[in-house]
């Protein structure tokens, strides 16, 4: 049985990349900053069930993606644990670049996505979807990958990725994944291992809070009081909400009202301690 492949610099990812594809086989790209968990190994199986033939995942804590208020230094990290949950997963090869192989000295290209990284995120962290939208493009042409894999717990995230590659004729299929759940419904993050214990007994209902609006909105109740409400029990329950909104699933377009036309998305992000909770869920019309 062949061993997961281990490459830290472009010529050598490169070669293993053509290998991989060889005989017109499909290789299928999972994006990730590292401190796996299983929502991380379900996109490995995601991309696999959407044909893929060979299964590479990337490791990397894009500098590009963070700003002043978030901490690049903090963001967990274990390559020794990552690399044995991707073997554990099949994966066939792991790319772990060095920053100076990413942005070598003299880069000054980004990627600027308008219209979904409007707003929500975009707002609440300046420039992150432009070293989000950089950091993915150069992933897709580094690797030639025929399928990414993305969850969608970061739905707006997934938005921007979506529409980079359409507009730039990037021959990449984004393949979404629907979020990975704690057994009590709090979606699986990297950053969850930054709640106190008084924290994670909190932090599910959040997912509750959402579930609660988007049938109240479904009954007929009128959205923007749904949506006061349920921020006001974050709000009495610890939480510090940045946005509790529905909007249209694609173009994220805030919406006042039930739209029957289009599918909708219910956004969520709240901090609760020092760790912010990012969640949302599908609106049936």
């Amino acid at each position: 049985m062949r061993g997961m492949e281990i490459c830290r610099d472009l010529h050598s990812l490169r070669a293993a990349c053509a290998a991989l594809r060889a005989g017109g086989r499909r290789l299928g790209l999972v994006p990730t900053m590292g401190a796996l968990h299983a929502g991380h190994v379900s996109l490995l199986a995601a991309a696999r069930a959407a044909g893929a033939d060979a299964v590479a995942a990337s490791i990397f804590v894009n500098p590009l993606q963070f700003n002043a208020s978030d901490d690049l230094a903090r963001y967990p990290r274990d390559e020794e644990g990552d690399l044995a949950k991707l073997r554990a997963a099949g994966c066939d090869l792991a790319w772990l670049p060095p920053v100076d192989a990413m942005y070598p000295p003299g880069n000054c290209s980004t990627i600027e996505v308008a219209g979904p990284s409007k707003g929500f995120e975009g707002d609440a962290r300046p420039g992150h979807f432009r070293g989000v939208a950089t950091v993915c493009a150069k992933l897709f042409l580094q690797t030639g990958a025929d399928i990414a894999a993305f969850g969608e717990k970061d739905w707006q995230q997934l938005q921007v990725v979506t529409r980079m590659a359409h507009d730039l004729d990037i021959p990449v299929r984004i393949q979404p994944v629907p979020t990975m759940r704690e057994a009590d419904g709090l979606a699986m993050s990297s950053r969850n291992r930054f709640l106190s214990p008084p924290e994670r007994a909190i932090a599910p209902l959040l997912y509750q809070v959402m579930l609660d609006a988007a049938g109240g909105m479904a009954g007929g109740a009128p959205v923007p009081r749904v949506l006061a409400a349920g921020r006001e029990r974050l709000v009495a329950a610890g939480f510090a909400p940045d946005y509790l909104a529905l909007v249209a699933a694609e173009s994220l377009e805030p919406l006042d009202a039930l739209d029957r036309a289009r599918p909708m998305r219910l956004l969520a992000a709240a901090r609760l301690g020092a760790v912010r909770l990012l969640d949302n869920i599908a609106v049936a019309s």
